[in-house]
């Protein structure tokens, strides 16, 4: 019986250790991710002089979440164009225009003035709320 005693209390301390790595673990992963978050916002706001977090709820409103699958946008769910998860990190606009900042803004405001075939529609939405818009989509990694 004396022999049991130390390993039930190896165990335990090795699972103890196993759960304290995990624990340390996930909060180095969850800091690194809040400051990866930082930096898309920060890095979307200076390229587009936008604001993402009203970029995300005017993504809703003018109905880009009917079309699109828009992560952060509540009910973004569309299957009629492309998904924009990781549009941060794409090299073109629809298929068709070199992603830069103004090219994105020009795309939202009027994507047939790109791309006249584009399914896309003008939505109405003014050059301002576009580059909001655009800032969202460029915290999008």
């Amino acid at each position: 019986m004396r022999i049991a005693e130390p390993t039930r209390f190896r165990s335990r301390s090795v699972y103890l250790v196993l759960i304290l790595l995990l624990l340390i673990g996930t909060g180095i992963y969850a800091g690194y991710q809040v400051k990866f978050d930082q930096d898309a916002r920060i890095r979307a706001t200076a390229l587009t002089m936008g604001d993402p977090d009203l970029g995300r709820r005017l993504a809703k409103r003018y109905g880009c979440a009917g079309c699109h699958n828009i992560p952060g946008v509540p009910g973004a769910q569309g299957m009629v164009g492309p998904s924009l998860q990781g549009f941060a990190a794409r090299v073109y606009i629809g298929g068709v225009a070199t992603n830069s900042p103004d090219t994105l803004i020009q795309w939202i405001e009027n994507p047939r003035s790109i791309d006249p075939k584009t399914a896309m529609p003008v939505t109405g939405i003014s050059r301002a709320e576009a580059r909001h818009v655009a800032a969202y989509l460029y915290t999008l990694q």
